[in-house]
């Protein structure tokens, strides 16, 4: 008799390891077959022109080269006038320019437009897992959305930066702590610390989580937030850069938050109007609305699930209208949002097995909104690819510099966000500001002042201020510089050593 319990209950585990295994199965081939789909979209948009959509990349993917061929920390003597110099230097992207090395063999711009797929693919494809987590009826059409719902999202996915990263972070996040997965947060605390400095974007996630489950549920469980702060605060201590990281991480962000268009920054810092806001996201707002829509027909109370995602959409889209930067966040967000709003509606619908027509009217429908949308963002993203800078940008004059100047010589430019193409081109010079003004502004607010008056052409014969203030020995601007190559035509001090189609170099003569 106990052979044959035991024999009945060996072939139930049996059974059930085969069922697990192949439910295992189906859902791997499912999200490969995804994954697929994500990078055929990206890839196709991404090698649609030979250049990358932004000069950041540049930056990251020489990086990352540098710390393959020199060691993981490389002496970053390359801005000195900044708070990035050799001394106090952070790199707040570390753990991304690690995941940039295995593409740094071979062609670098080739590379970085792989990296840039591959990290955007995974970052649609978390949002999938977490729709098949949270058993959200056609989790793939829902997370196939991500390619219609904002032309501006996939560009900016489409941009070899750690923010395709970020949202994976984010996404796996909301995930484990939908799933009550707690414990796992000091992990992924500590790894968003290493790999981006958005990371108390986490911390914002988990209270957010916390005070809805507070309000719903009436249990106020700080654990997660405990278990993200520990994760956070490793990360902060156990660092290479520590403490500079701290000291970067404060000087940063809070001139950001504080005063976001008090000097001239990139252009991701500054809001969208509403018109390009409707004409580059238009589903993105559509997707947000159905979601309230779709709690109004149901008419029952909110799942906590969906208070927090529409919690943290509504954050997004605040975010948003200050800067356009966080338009990576709240496009994938409201159709978080819109998809847990909608998921008791269509299990309403589901669960009629006899009527096909209600099991197949809510396919129809999600993919008449699909198709068109996908379609439109994918011409769209295209279309704003292709408007990038030729790789070939200062180019030239670059491999004049390391040619002709001393290694390690200040190059004085006139624009910052020249630095990046000037940094791929060539490293062996090194340059008076890039990344972000603010680093300058922040390590010697007079020097950056002075420098912006010498670029617009405000002072006479610069020459000498450059050379004894500077401590430069060359020059370069691009050719859109008016005032300043007038200025820098009538002083003697300047000479003009090289010129190309896009910019201009001089060197600094007599300036005693």
């Amino acid at each position: 008799m106990q052979l044959i319990l035991r024999r009945s209950l060996l072939q139930n585990w049996l059974k059930s390891v085969e069922k697990n295994i192949t439910v295992t199965r189906t859902t791997v081939l499912t999200g490969l077959l995804i994954w697929i789909v994500f990078v055929t979209f990206l890839g196709l948009i991404q090698f649609s022109t030979p250049n990358l959509p932004d000069n950041d990349g540049y930056y990251h993917i020489k990086l990352a080269y540098l710390m393959r061929t020199q060691g993981l920390t490389p002496e970053f003597t390359w801005l000195p006038l900044s708070i990035l110099n050799a001394r106090e230097y952070y790199d707040h992207h570390f753990l991304f320019h690690v995941a940039l090395i295995p593409f740094t063999f071979g062609n670098l711009i080739t590379g970085a437009k792989l990296s840039a797929v591959f990290f955007a693919s995974l970052a649609l494809l978390s949002t999938w897992n977490l729709f098949k987590n949270q058993r959200i009826p056609y989790a793939a059409l829902w997370a196939f959305g991500l390619m219609a719902v904002s032309e501006a999202f996939i560009y900016r996915m489409s941009i070899t930066r750690a923010q395709s990263l970020s949202l994976f972070v984010l996404m796996l996040g909301l995930d484990w702590i939908l799933r009550k997965k707690h414990k796992r947060l000091i992990f992924l605390g500590f790894v968003y610390v290493w790999l981006y400095d958005a990371f108390p974007l986490l911390l914002i996630f988990v209270g957010v989580y916390v005070a809805v489950n507070w309000l719903f549920e009436h249990q106020l469980d700080l654990r997660p937030l405990l278990y993200t702060g520990i994760g956070i605060i490793l990360g902060m201590l156990i660092n290479p850069f520590f403490p500079h990281n701290v000291v970067f991480t404060a000087l940063h962000i809070l001139p950001k938050l504080l005063e976001t268009t008090s000097i001239s920054v990139g252009n991701e810092w500054y809001p969208y109007d509403t018109g390009q806001l409707l004409e580059n996201s238009p589903l993105a707002l559509a997707v947000f609305i159905s979601g309230a829509f779709a709690l109004g027909i149901h008419g029952k109370r909110m799942h906590p699930r969906t208070a927090v995602s529409f919690v943290l959409a509504v954050m997004f889209g605040l975010m948003l209208f200050q800067s356009r930067r966080f338009i990576e966040y709240f496009p994938p967000f409201a159709l978080v949002f819109a998809a847990f709003a909608w998921a008791p509606l269509l299990n309403t619908l589901s669960d009629h097995p006899q009527n096909r027509l209600r099991q197949w009217l809510p396919v129809a429908a999600l993919l008449g909104v699909l198709l068109p949308g996908i379609w439109f963002t994918y011409q769209s993203a295209q279309s704003s690819v292709r408007n990038a800078k030729p790789y070939q940008t200062y180019a030239e004059s670059s491999a004049w510099l390391a040619k002709n100047s001393p290694p390690g010589a200040l190059v004085f430019q006139t624009d910052w966000d020249d630095f990046p193409r000037l940094f791929y081109y060539n490293s062996s010079n090194t340059y008076l500001i890039g990344l972000d003004p603010t680093y300058m502004l922040i390590y010697d607010a007079d020097l950056y002042h002075l420098w912006v008056d010498i670029t617009q052409g405000d002072i006479e014969k610069p020459s000498t201020v450059i050379a004894q203030e500077f401590g430069s020995g060359y020059v370069l601007s691009d050719l859109r510089h008016k005032s300043f190559l007038t200025q820098a035509a009538n002083d003697p001090g300047l000479v003009e050593v090289f010129r190309s189609e896009d910019s201009v170099v001089f060197q600094v003569v007599n300036h005693q």
